[in-house]
């Protein structure tokens, strides 16, 4: 239990004058409240979830509902444990009310009906986020926290009315905020639910139809709007749900995914999908860089990835001459005719899945022209073991792999002109290579098309496996059946009630699909969320739209950060693409990096990309930025940790440098999306030219939330 006697308060003594009772006596009461409630929830939680397990499972969707809802009590649970008091972010008081209304990641209810907590992300709670000066929202004052291990390490107070002065002698408003820019970084996105601006919670709560681009620069919360935006979303509106398909967050790289891994559970959403573009691809995750440029160009054209269509189509043509098929009564005459109308039997289904279909209808169309109606039934088994009929079949519709045509394509120049007759014949000589299989970041668009378009081909066999061993299992029981009847020696028992075919259906069960491990990342999805979408190729981007039918989307990106440049508007890259409904949404004010960062980096990227989207910084730093020799490094990495307690650091550039727990070290494209205390470069002349060495240097330059150094060697 926790204990109402310790103070949630634990202010340094540089700021004894806000621990004034004054000030702080209505939020200790109401702290003491929300202790006790969550004292009380845990546990009612805890007694619902113990019970919940312990009930029967069900089937079918009574089974589901058991489990979404432990899920979702679990989530609460958790959620509750992990942050205790600190759920709260702060209150804000109306101009027409004299009491606060506390704001919390959860919204919390004590057991009299009392809202304790108002979720951050209901609409009563906007003006929390969105009042400002100018536009005050109906507020007089607003109040936040700063946490530190679970008690109040600070507060600020920001006041909208004349009136609303009145005991708040702590005022802060924004330097507070301002100071807690420049904190100590850490190898996880720190918490900054409690400090969103007003415009970034603007766009974290728009509507989710059609596409929202957030178009910014370095540091202006692109990723902390695109994650708030996920849970928001998931909360808000009822068409994102789980059950409707739920939400999938698209980053850029692995160790970007790492440092934002904590922030939806912060926000009390545990059901987003995170992945990069490789994951979305069993082979993503060996597949290499394309080595040539002009290779890759040419593989990331849309028109490409639906040249995969043509391809399978190439294994869907039926005969174009008949057969006859032998059976013990009968030859039977199977002309291309039939072929053709078995073959249109399954019209969008991917192809591998479709062959069960096309193959029962070809015995349909078999069966029909066999005269004796006795005979019918023996005969359609009879044709599930005719060999030669299923050689023909096997041939005219086999089982494919991804894998094996995509790889034909790079193997097979004829096959290849078939499928993108526009390619010329140097285009399809380059995009040949020696090893089918050696996958490259490029390919991943089409062997996800492939995969889409084919389905599982173990799909197939797990079926008919599956529906023998539920042949089997009936004529077992029909067997049990007439034992037991034969029993029942004055045919008027209980018994008798198993001669109903319905009755011997229900004893087996024929409806369960064959064991599948289910895609997390197959989709369909309601809402896809993509950060960095700068570096989406137009063959990427349909990965991302098959898994996304309702075509609700947050792109989120800088087209100065665009690493082989981004000369179009967003409304024409994601026009041609296939999207519609576009709006785009800007953020200018860089709450991250120093003045003077900035104005070191931005001639950088204006020198390629003069209409560059550089925002303003908000605030200015204590240090300049150092330029020096390589030979430096460790001298200068020793002595600011020797400086520095907390926080991290990152060389960037530098191959050979073995990071420690608090020094990473990462290429400038890894470092996109991410932030640290100090940044040392290392050669960036060296990251390349034009415009992807501008903008390598660029985004590495401005990683940095206090201080950048750019070492050169000799």
């Amino acid at each position: 239990m926790r204990s109402s006697t310790i103070s949630a308060f634990d202010l340094p003594d540089r700021l004894a004058p806000k621990a004034d009772p004054t000030l702080i006596s209505g939020d200790e009461q109401h702290f003491a409240a929300i202790a006790e409630c969550l004292d009380q929830s845990i546990a009612e939680l805890s007694d619902r979830l113990a019970a919940t397990r312990k009930a029967p499972g069900g089937v079918g969707q009574q089974a589901m509902d058991r489990d979404v809802e432990i899920h979702r009590l679990t989530a609460r649970l958790r959620a509750l444990r992990r942050f205790g008091l600190d759920l709260c972010l702060g209150h804000m008081v109306g101009a027409e009310d004299s009491e606060p209304v506390y704001v919390g990641r959860l919204g919390l209810t004590d057991s009299t009906g009392r809202r304790l907590l108002l979720d951050w992300r209901s609409p009563a709670a906007e003006p929390f986020f969105g009042a400002t000066h100018a536009n005050p929202m109906g507020l007089a004052s607003r109040r936040r926290y700063r946490w530190t291990r679970g008690r109040i390490s600070d507060y600020w107070d920001e006041v909208f009315a004349s009136d609303g002065i009145v005991g708040r002698a702590a005022l802060d408003d924004q330097s507070a905020f301002i100071a807690s820019l420049g904190s100590n970084r850490s190898a996880r996105m720190r918490d900054v639910l409690g400090t969103i601006q007003a415009d970034q919670d603007a766009i974290i709560r728009a509507g989710s139809r059609g596409a929202l681009v957030v178009d910014g620069g370095p540091g202006t919360g692109k990723t902390v709007v695109a994650l708030h935006r996920s849970a928001y979303l998931l909360y808000s509106d009822p068409r994102l749900g789980h059950r409707r398909g739920g939400v999938l967050f698209v980053g850029p790289h692995q160790p970007y995914l790492g440092y934002v891994a904590d922030v939806l559970p912060s926000l009390g959403e545990e059901g987003v999908q995170t992945c990069t573009l490789r994951d979305l691809v069993t082979e993503g995750a060996a597949a290499t860089v394309e080595a040539d440029p002009e290779v890759a160009r040419l593989k990331s054209s849309a028109d490409l990835v639906k040249a995969v269509e043509t391809a399978v189509r190439f294994y869907e043509e039926p005969p174009t001459k008949g057969m006859t098929v032998t059976t013990h009564w009968n030859d039977i005459r199977l002309s291309a005719a039939d072929w053709a109308v078995a073959f249109d039997a399954a019209p969008g289904v991917p192809h591998n899945e479709a062959r069960d279909q096309i193959w029962e209808e070809l015995l349909t169309i078999l069966v029909d022209k066999h005269d004796d109606e006795d005979t019918a039934e023996q005969l359609r088994k009879s044709l599930h073991q005719n060999r030669e009929l299923l050689a023909v079949f096997d041939s005219a519709w086999p089982l494919l792999e991804a894998a094996d045509l995509v790889g034909d394509l790079w193997t097979v120049p004829a096959y290849l002109r078939k499928c993108a007759p526009w390619l010329d014949r140097d285009d399809v000589s380059r995009l040949q290579r020696e090893d089918a299989q050696a996958w490259t970041v490029s390919d991943l668009p089409l062997l996800d098309a492939a995969r889409q378009r084919l389905g599982d081909p173990d799909t197939s066999r797990r079926r008919r496996r599956h529906n023998a061993a539920v042949a089997a299992e009936r004529e077992q029981m029909a067997k049990v059946i007439d034992v037991l009847i034969e029993t029942d020696t004055d045919g008027e028992g209980a018994l008798t009630m198993l001669r109903g075919q319905d009755l011997k259906d229900t004893l087996v069960d024929g409806t369960a699909s064959p064991d599948t491990e289910r895609d997390l990342l197959a989709g369909p999805f309601a809402h896809v969320v993509v950060d960095e979408a700068q570096e989406l190729t137009d063959a990427e981007w349909q990965m991302l739209l098959v898994r996304c039918p309702s075509r609700s989307f947050t792109i989120v990106g800088d087209r100065a950060q665009a690493r082989h440049g981004f000369t179009e508007s967003w409304q024409e890259r994601l026009e041609r693409v296939g999207l519609d409904r576009i709006n785009l949404a800007s953020l200018s004010i860089n709450y991250r990096t120093p003045a003077e960062i900035m104005a070191e980096a931005e001639p950088v990227i204006r020198a390629v990309l003069p209409d560059a989207n550089v925002p303003a910084s908000i605030r200015n730093g204590d240090l300049p930025v150092i330029h020096g020799s390589a030979a430096d490094l460790h001298s200068i990495l020793d002595t600011w940790l020797d400086g520095h307690a907390d926080g991290i650091a990152c060389v960037i550039g530098d191959p050979a440098f073995r990071p420690t727990s608090r020094v990473r070290s990462l290429t400038p494209s890894l470092s996109k999306g991410l932030e640290f205390d100090l940044v040392v470069l290392i050669d960036p002349e060296s990251f390349g030219e034009g415009i992807e060495g501008a903008v390598d240097r660029y985004v590495a330059m401005t990683r940095a939330t206090q201080q950048l150094v750019i070492l050169t060697s000799p």
